[in-house]
């Protein structure tokens, strides 16, 4: 293995496989490394051990646009999503050059030589690798440790407090009351999971609701589709019916609010007991898709409610007491098991210090071009997808940019290539959010403009055009 590499990946997981993929099938020749902090590839479907851990995005779409998702499931357990990312990696030769076990801690650009110098902790030791071009594919989660808020009283409580992100092989909930704090993908996933596990009960604790929409488990128009036309066609039709039904879904969700917000409450009420009290526990403060809407198959979580195995309590902790949650209420909630299903916190870069020529870079003071490039980075690219679609669309449109944008240079014989800033576009956040784990951390994150290049529009859609169509000499990029 080599120390120099045409291209270096950070990150072998649903993101730096395809980047891999990409380079592999359309830059032949290409010498390239992926340098994986963890001890085996997947990142977050081999982080994640939690009962139920499944995808909240259809696979159709979260599939990659080159290997189709194979049979008609439509949100995939944990287990399914890896075996598939791996399955690629091994069809791609990918596999044959992630190096495991390599923690990068910083990457310095030099102008002279224009080539990255990379270091990684392997083994408590320091590594270095140089490369021509750099490409984080880290995503933006911090795999060290996900976000627990301060709970008073939570020294005295004498059970167990487990968080998702580190869930225990060994803990055993059968037959025990287990309080679920949180409303988002992972405790929805989590109450129906751990009741079909045998749990006595299961309470998901909630300060306010979230906008949960039940879905089939299974594409009926993909299984119909692929006993006529077979599964590749099957899978590329599903893929853009399934891009056209999110983009409407969103684009009403933004123009109309009252009406789809009516819509997802009486799919809840029809799925719930009559007479539930729907509009204290399932009717959010915000507009739908201020913050990611929690889909659940075929209505599982619904149906735990329903069977009187879980229940849903909205209200706010005062304290934890020995044996369970006090609340502001009055109420107290027994239970033998808490889990934290508080969120996660983010880390760009997997915390990586990147530096040009000595002077380090502060993320916050640059600005992303088309979200893929820092300015005033050359020979810089990441991967970070879309917060109201699935992750891979934009995945796949990143790749196929930077491939564009790596022929281009080896045709022409170029060393450097840098987005440049101009100063009379206005700044605006890189990501508008209203979720709390983008609001913790959005001042530290890339800046993004108000006009293209330097835009984010959150829609695959128009993306997919304009990306594909983009010329690369815009006036933008400057190659030397």
């Amino acid at each position: 293995m080599s120390d120099h590499v045409d291209v270096l990946i950070i990150g072998a997981g649903l993101s730096g496989i395809g980047a891999a993929a990409h380079l592999a099938k359309d830059l032949p020749g290409t010498t390239y490394a992926v340098l994986e902090r963890r001890g085996a590839s997947g990142g977050t479907w081999d982080l994640f051990r939690y009962p139920g851990v499944r995808s909240d995005s259809d696979m159709h779409t979260l599939g990659y646009r080159f290997r189709p998702w194979r049979g008609d499931v439509a949100l995939a357990d944990g287990a399914s999503i890896l075996a598939y990312l791996r399955d690629t990696a091994r069809e791609f030769g990918v596999d044959e050059h992630v190096r495991h076990g390599h923690h990068v801690t910083s990457a310095d650009w030099d102008s002279t030589t224009s080539r990255w110098t990379v270091r990684a902790e392997v083994d408590g030791e320091t590594r270095t690798i140089t490369a021509d071009f750099l490409w984080a594919c880290s995503g933006y989660y911090d795999y060290d440790e996900g976000h627990t808020p301060h709970f008073e009283g939570q020294e005295r409580y004498g059970g167990q407090v487990v968080h998702p992100q580190h869930w225990p092989d060994d803990l055993d909930y059968a037959r025990k009351r287990v309080v679920v704090i949180g409303s988002g993908a992972t405790a929805v996933t989590l109450v129906p999971a751990m009741v079909a596990g045998g749990a006595g009960h299961v309470t998901m604790l909630q300060r306010s609701p979230t906008y949960i929409l039940p879905v089939p488990g299974n594409d009926a128009f993909k299984r119909r589709l692929t006993s006529v036309a077979g599964e590749r066609t099957a899978y590329a039709v599903t893929r853009w019916k399934n891009v056209a039904v999110q983009s409407a879904l969103y684009q009403l969700s933004r123009r109309r609010p009252a009406l789809v917000r009516s819509l997802v409450r009486k799919a809840n009420v029809a799925l719930l007991p009559p007479g539930y009290a729907v509009d204290t526990h399932f009717n959010p403060t915000y507009d739908p898709w201020d913050q990611r809407m929690c889909l659940v198959p075929d209505g599982d979580l619904f149906h735990a409610l329903e069977r009187g195995r879980a229940e849903v309590v909205t209200d706010r902790i005062r304290t934890f007491t020995e044996t369970g949650l006090e609340l502001e209420s009055g109420t107290h909630l027994d239970a033998d098991i808490v889990v934290t299903a508080t969120g996660l916190n983010l880390r760009i870069f997997g915390g990586a210090t990147l530096s040009v020529d000595g002077e380090v870079v502060d993320p916050a003071g640059t600005m992303a071009y088309r979200a893929m490039m820092l300015s005033g980075v050359p020979n810089f690219a990441f991967t970070i997808g879309y917060t109201n679609a699935s992750w891979t669309l934009k995945a796949d449109l990143v790749a196929e940019y930077v491939v564009r944008v790596l022929s281009r240079m080896r045709s022409t014989g170029t060393r450097s290539v840098v987005p440049v800033r101009d100063p009379s576009v206005e700044e605006v956040p890189l990501m508008d959010f209203d979720a709390g784990y983008v609001q913790r951390v959005v001042h530290t994150l890339p800046r993004q403009g108000t006009r293209a290049p330097w835009t984010l529009k959150q829609n695959y859609l128009h993306d997919a055009l304009a990306l594909r169509r983009a010329k690369l000499d815009d006036g933008v990029l400057r190659w030397s």
